[in-house]
């Protein structure tokens, strides 16, 4: 007996997306829009003025009690209980051999309270892996994945666009930190945290209140030069930024060093956490690939999962590539063997049975006006 497929979630946002002409897709579970008036279009809109994105398909974790941070900390590679109240921090949930089982955002919230924020085709490994390592602390998980809507707002001119919608004082609020307060009258935990390289603000709402909570910032805005951006410009951007992509860059199969994140790892922490004795024999010995950025010096666009050739032969794969909307040249990460991860080291990307030329560079690609 075939067992039917599980239907994919429409977003509280899914309505305005169709009214808006967006083309939707099925992503990690999700009805999700790819593009409104063009992948182009949104990109630079974003790196230019602002774009708004729907993110309520990622999963919302709240850990408390009075041990929520020593269970993080014995859960995750990173030190949550090392962080100020108000403060974020990028991390990773590993498995016992130091493999990725998903990359995170973890904010303190108060003293015995944390929201980690996972990816949605990881929210549930990540909520029942962590229900898990919670056994023996006193602390519990609320799964608030499907409560919680997500709007983000990139781009140089959020602050503008969001700063009259609230009375928080934005400019207080730094890279990686979170303030609880009001948008356009909604209960709403405001971080200023993305996925672009802009700057920019992510908004944690009740699933009720999204809809109100995006009409109010398109109509706030539409002078400033706001578009809703999907998930193809998502992906463009975040790889101009040199950010890597779980399915892409992270996986099971790939550890935080290899990676290029090795100083996530917190090793120096107290206590045992789930894969240190993996990622430390791997900081002691050493990686075999590492993760790089390739800039194509010929006609040619690496796609993921495309050979990397040195002039003996493959030395790696592509993860992710495209052509640069902001620099006007084809870009891509890649996995090469450690001996070949060198800037300045020129491969080759085997497009269509040919060998295109491509120079090792250092990630990011992009990096916005100071």
């Amino acid at each position: 007996m075939t067992e039917e497929p599980t239907p994919s979630l429409p977003t509280p946002l899914l309505d305005r997306h169709r009214a808006l002409g967006a083309k939707i897709v099925e992503f990690a579970g999700w009805q999700m829009p790819i593009q409104y008036a063009g992948i182009l279009e949104e990109h630079r809109a974003v790196r230019s003025a602002a774009g708004l994105f729907d993110l309520s398909h990622m999963g919302e974790l709240v850990v408390e009690g009075p041990e929520a941070g020593a269970a993080l900390a014995g859960a995750l590679v990173t030190d949550p209980p090392s962080l100020a109240v108000g403060r974020a921090h990028y991390s990773m949930i590993c498995a016992p051999d130091g493999g990725i089982v998903d990359d995170l955002i973890v904010y303190r919230l108060a003293d015995d309270r944390y929201m980690v924020v996972a990816n949605a085709s990881n929210a549930r490994t990540v909520s029942d892996a962590l229900v898990e390592r919670l056994v023996g602390f006193r602390a519990v998980l609320d799964d608030r994945s499907l409560a919680t809507g997500l709007v983000a707002i990139q781009g140089p001119r959020s602050l503008d666009i969001l700063a009259p919608l609230t009375g928080l004082d934005l400019d207080s609020i730094r890279y990686y930190a979170i303030a609880d307060g009001e948008v356009a009258g909604i209960p709403a935990h405001v971080a200023r945290t993305g996925y672009t390289g802009e700057d920019g603000f992510e908004l944690f709402v009740d699933v009720d209140r999204t809809g109100q909570t995006w009409d109010a910032l398109m109509e706030a805005g539409r002078s400033h030069g706001l578009v809703p951006v999907g998930l193809g410009a998502r992906d463009t951007l975040r790889l101009e930024a040199g950010m890597p992509l779980y399915g892409n860059e992270l996986g099971r199969d790939t550890n935080p060093y290899e990676a290029g994140l090795g100083r996530v790892v917190k090793l120096a922490k107290h206590g045992d956490f789930v894969g240190r004795a993996a990622l430390e024999k791997v900081e002691r010995e050493g990686v075999t690939r590492r993760l790089v950025g390739l800039v194509l010096r010929e006609r040619g666009i690496a796609r993921h999962g495309y050979p990397v050739l040195n002039a003996e032969g493959p030395t790696g794969v592509v993860t992710s590539g495209t052509m640069s909307p902001t620099r006007g040249d084809a870009i891509a990460m890649a996995y090469v063997a450690a001996a070949d991860a060198g800037p300045g080291t020129m491969l080759a990307v085997e497009i269509r049975g040919a060998r295109v030329a491509a120079e090792v560079v250092p990630l990011p690609f992009y990096k916005r006006p100071s």
